[in-house]
């Protein structure tokens, strides 16, 4: 994993080459296929990005593309074998006019280029610190998978004996007013906007009211458990995960969080973080180790 990441950080520094293409160079061609003269679907590309020798395309065309320069053009000829996977071209000769419109090269991987391009002066230490962020991400989203299987399990084995009609009539008002504003940007009537997803009213009907049950279950189920437990959208578990997600969405600006979301949506997101937090920190669950032999 970290030799893959270390090689996209590269070829994302890939810069234009005159020399022709080699293997490992980012290609990017314009190509026309035929048959018997004539065009097919799906034959023509613009702007077509590989890298030569990836196995992206098919070895032919990497083949016929080696030593090519930017702004040359050649014929490449595949024959497609007969049992090929698409019927347009199995068993026929297609010929390719391929003119390739850039050449980029990645540079290889020293202590200069890493003391040029990164917070690093070598390449180990570079290595490194590759390693340490894909096993942070790893680990948030291995914590983030966790909180989601637990609420899940949580809603699944829930059930709410009465739904309050107000909160459900809120739910559905809140459904439509969004569907509603789509249906502004595609400058069209809501019933139109929704008959033009293929839904029939009635469907749409149903669907508002699933939506409703769904949202009211889980803000019974959130608000049921902070009021059990004790908690509060100002005690200072939740207002560290205000704080964070002000930093992550706003800048640091809570106003512009805010006015951005929405105070309910503010709070229904605290709650629902301060919650999961609080489930993972007093259940029992499994975790095992993936097995690496």
């Amino acid at each position: 994993d970290v030799q893959a990441q270390i090689e996209q950080n590269l070829q994302d520094k890939a810069e234009p080459v005159s020399e022709g293409a080699q293997v490992g160079d980012l290609v990017t061609i314009n190509y026309v296929g035929t048959i018997d003269g004539k065009t097919f679907d799906g034959g023509t590309a613009n702007n077509y990005d590989f890298i030569v020798g990836n196995g992206q395309i098919f070895e032919e065309f990497e083949n016929g593309v080696l030593d090519m320069k930017k702004g040359e053009t050649k014929e490449i000829t595949i024959d497609f074998a007969s049992d090929y996977g698409d019927d347009t071209v199995a068993g026929k000769e297609v010929v390719y006019k391929v003119t390739v419109q850039n050449v980029r090269r990645a540079p290889e991987l020293t202590d200069e280029w890493v003391t040029k391009n990164t917070d690093y002066t070598t390449v180990d230490e570079y290595k490194d610190s590759v390693y340490n962020k894909l096993e942070e991400d790893a680990k948030a989203s291995a914590q983030e998978v966790l909180k989601n299987t637990a609420w899940t399990t949580l809603l699944e084995n829930s059930e709410v004996k009465e739904y309050p009609q107000d909160d459900i009539d809120k739910a559905v008002d809140e459904f439509k007013k969004n569907m509603e504003l789509y249906a502004k940007q595609a400058d069209m009537e809501l019933e139109d906007f929704v008959e033009s997803q293929g839904v029939s009213m009635d469907d749409f009907e149903a669907q508002c009211q699933q939506y409703a049950q769904a949202k009211v279950k889980q803000d019974l189920i959130i608000q049921g458990i902070m009021d059990a437990e004790g908690m509060t959208l100002e005690d200072e578990e939740s207002l560290a995960i205000q704080k964070q997600l002000v930093e992550q969405y706003a800048s640091g600006d809570l106003a512009v969080l805010i006015d951005t979301y929405g105070q309910v949506a503010v709070d229904e997101s605290i709650g629902l973080m301060r919650v999961q937090d609080f489930i993972i920190a007093n259940a029992n669950y499994d975790q095992t180790a993936a097995d690496t032999s």
